[in-house]
This record gives C-alpha cells, sequence and structure tokens, in this order.
C-alpha cells in the first residue's frame, strides 16, 4: 500500500511543472504575463493575479503530494485549481482530446483520494511525525475549503469581451 501511494503521489510533479509553466515560463509555459494575458481574454481579471494564483496553488500543490508533506493541503490547494479548469473546460465536453474536463477531473479525483487515505510510510509527513495531525474533519475541511475556493473564483469570472 506504502508503496502504491507513493506512485499515485507522483501525479504531483505533473501538477509542479503545469504551475512553473504559469509562473515561471518552464516546460513551454507562457509565464505570468502570457498566462494572465490569457486569463484576462477567457473573464479572468485581473489575469496577472489570477495567474499568480493558479501557478501557485499548482506548483505548491503538486510538491505537496509528491513529497507527501502537509497532509490534505496539497490537495486543498490541487482541488481549488483543478475545479476552476473544470469549470472552464466544460464547455468542451468530457474528453481531454476535445478540450474537455477530463484531465482536470482525475487531479481532483486523485487528490482528493490522498486527502483521505494519507500519503503513507514513504513521505515527509511520516519521516516528520505529522500523520496524526490530519484528522478526518481536518481532511473534510480541507477538500471543501479546496471546492468552494475553486467554485468562488469561478463566480467572480467576468464574462469575456467578445
Amino acid at each position: 500500500m506504502d508503496i502504491a501511494l507513493l506512485l499515485v503521489r507522483l501525479i504531483g510533479l505533473g501538477m509542479a511543472a503545469h504551475g512553473a509553466q504559469k509562473l515561471f515560463g518552464w516546460f513551454g509555459g507562457y509565464g505570468i504575463a502570457g498566462t494572465g494575458g490569457w486569463l484576462e481574454s477567457i473573464g479572468f481579471r485581473p489575469g496577472k493575479a489570477f495567474a499568480v494564483a493558479a501557478g501557485a496553488s499548482e506548483f505548491a500543490g503538486g510538491l505537496l503530494l509528491a513529497l507527501g508533506l502537509g497532509g490534505p493541503l496539497g490537495a486543498l490547494l490541487i482541488i481549488a485549481a483543478m475545479v476552476v479548469a473544470i469549470g472552464y473546460h466544460a464547455q468542451g465536453g468530457f474528453f481531454a482530446q476535445k478540450g474537455g474536463y477530463e484531465t482536470a477531473l482525475l487531479y481532483v479525483v486523485i487528490a482528493f483520494g490522498l486527502a483521505f487515505t494519507g500519503f503513507g510510510a514513504y513521505s515527509l509527513d511520516a519521516a516528520l511525525g505529522l500523520t496524526g495531525l490530519y484528522t478526518p474533519t481536518v481532511e473534510w475541511a480541507a477538500v471543501g475549503l479546496g471546492v468552494l475556493g475553486g467554485l468562488a473564483n469561478l463566480a467572480i469570472r467576468r464574462k469575456p469581451a467578445a
């Protein structure tokens, strides 16, 4: 089980790379300015602020999951960012190939699962003796805040200029 959790947590590296595209322009990304301009064009204003928030959530959340540190905090960050992505990509249907929300949903499901299962023995939380801090109440609060944070971002999105 611990090896399986370690392997599942590695998806966090993909999420961290996704955030690094937004924040630093790494891995073929557009950085804060480019991402901010795109976000503005789809109704998230101010675009640069949204780019920083999304990039930081994805980067930090992904690293926390991959390292197995911070219990459900990484899941909260990923869920918040990916709920926004699901909301945006819903217009494309389910499949990512058609611009749909498939990939974002997979990240949410993995983050949700890890928020409740914990990270296993091969994690920094286990090495630092932090696993006892994450009660079901803390786990549910983190998941709930992630969903509410994502929905709040979608709610303040303005219609893109025609």
